[in-house]
């Protein structure tokens, strides 16, 4: 009974900071664009850079030469510049029609983001490493779900529905971004 507690609370976590709900409107956004996205190849990127950053990702990152906090204020950076193009229209990054952005942004860092990474390496300190990976493989599968379905929500709730939800969560996303930001910038200039 522990053990399903503890994969409950686990999976909870990671489902909040993955955030692959707040994250559909975005989604379904760069659909609406013409732009492709490879669910199976946005699950396996994921799955791949949760799993090496679970295992890896403090090693390698200090053998670059980057610490944590720096990781996490490059990807809100990211996430912000995501979040201004929700909320004012506009393109930042500028894709061709019908383009490929399964990898970037989507895999990373809306999925696999700064927070989620990060969020993931400090589960370490609490959960058994089975714990980490069974709720990391449960809430790819909701991801997919999400990610396989935005299509019928996007029709189900039009253009003009789509704009509101992608100005709503823009704001939420810049927030999300201002708070990893904050987060982290401070113990770049200790």
């Amino acid at each position: 009974m522990k053990w399903i507690h503890s994969l409950m609370s686990c999976f909870m976590i990671l489902f909040s900071i993955i955030d692959i709900l707040g994250n559909a409107p975005i989604i379904m956004g760069f659909k609406s664009k013409g732009n492709i996205i490879d669910t199976k190849k946005v699950i396996i990127t994921s799955l791949i850079i949760f799993l090496s950053f679970l295992f890896l990702g403090q090693p390698i990152l200090q053998i670059i030469g980057v610490d944590i906090n720096s990781f996490s204020v490059a990807g809100s950076i990211v996430l912000f510049i995501i979040g201004l193009e929700m909320i004012l229209g506009v393109d930042f990054h500028k894709t061709s029609e019908h383009s490929q952005t399964s990898i970037v942004p989507i895999a990373f860092p809306l999925i696999a983001g700064p927070g989620s990474l990060t969020t993931l390496v400090s589960l370490r300190t609490t959960y058994n490493i089975t714990i980490i990976i069974a709720s990391l493989l449960i809430n790819m599968i909701v991801v997919y779900l999400v990610i396989d379905k935005c299509d019928l929500i996007a029709e189900k709730i039009g253009n003009s529905g789509l704009d509101i939800l992608k100005k709503i969560f823009g704001i939420v996303l810049l927030a999300f971004a201002v708070k990893i930001f904050g987060a982290n910038a401070g113990k770049l200039i200790q």
